[in-house]
């Protein structure tokens, strides 16, 4: 069974209390409510307006770091609210990494959302992705396993694909990640990214238009198309051409062909590491389900 990693540190609601007494006492009092205990951080909600947010092994702290240090950039640009830090909090005698508060965001998560839902926000997610994908600063931090050449992330996936029970129809998936790792490489310069980008942390209206993007720990420069892979995990046929379209000349024939590699690498990590995560391992099926139905 392949699960996801464990976590190094016990988050308790008591902690998060004595860092907020420590730290920002103002907002200690508050109620804490654990909500979500992903790969690599806890959150909490604090109160009715805030989130607390921490890494839950060590790899993740840089990734808090880079939030706390960009993300506030990426929110004046964005189309909708993202989870900003309000306080960049230390490192304790109890706490070994630095944490954040960030405002709590409003609305349903479009991995728990039904199809119709999801496919309602593309022309909205493309207008996010346009948004954010604008040149970043010199010194921009680069994540090494998102929007990096797509053929180095190839033989990682290419060895997933020999679990022929997960993957029955691993030929067709080896051919797209093949012909997507041959398309012409980025030659611009490094975009910001989201980095993460698939119905986990996306956030929805009622009516399905988007109401907010969370979990920015994967940001970073480069290669778009990661982001755009967003096409096949989130979407049916009918709404991806939408998002795709809503693009117009903003995205090349063959930023689609990598980000379509792209998918192929994120929804088969999904697959292969989410055997203690059934919504997760949903979103993974679904995007392979995806890239299939146009493979026929």
């Amino acid at each position: 069974m392949a699960l996801m990693p464990q976590a190094e540190l016990d988050i308790t609601a008591g902690l998060v209390r004595s860092l907020l007494e420590d730290q920002l006492p103002g907002l200690a009092d508050l109620p804490l409510e654990l909500v979500a205990n992903g790969w690599d951080n806890v959150m909490y909600r604090l109160g009715k307006e805030w989130a607390v947010r921490l890494p839950r092994r060590e790899a993740a702290a840089q990734l808090i770091l880079h939030e706390q240090h960009y993300l506030p950039g990426y929110a004046k640009r964005s189309p909708v609210p993202l989870p900003s830090p309000i306080h960049s909090g230390r490192p304790s005698a109890d706490y070994p990494w630095p944490w954040s508060v960030t405002p709590w965001l409003e609305g349903l998560s479009a991995a728990r959302a039904p199809q119709e839902l999801r496919n309602a926000a593309a022309e909205d997610l493309a207008a996010f992705l346009v948004a954010i994908h604008v040149p970043a600063a010199p010194g921009a931090p680069v994540n090494p396993l998102r929007g990096v050449p797509l053929a180095a992330r190839s033989s990682v996936v290419m060895e997933r694909l020999d679990d022929s029970s997960r993957y029955p129809q691993a030929a067709r998936l080896r051919t797209l990640l093949s012909e997507a790792c041959v398309a012409p490489p980025w030659d611009g310069p490094g975009l910001w990214l989201h980095g993460d980008l698939h119905p986990a942390n996306v956030l929805l209206r009622p009516d399905g238009r988007l109401a907010a993007v969370v979990d920015f720990g994967d940001l970073g420069a480069g290669d778009p198309a990661v982001d755009l892979a967003v096409a096949w995990l989130m979407f049916d046929g009918g709404a991806r051409r939408r998002f795709m379209a809503a693009f117009g000349g903003a995205v090349d024939a063959a930023t689609w062909a990598r980000s379509r590699g792209w998918a192929v690498v994120l929804a088969t990590a999904m697959v292969s590491f989410s055997d203690d995560n059934p919504r997760m391992a949903g979103i993974g099926h679904f995007g392979v389900e995806q890239l299939l139905s146009e493979a026929l």
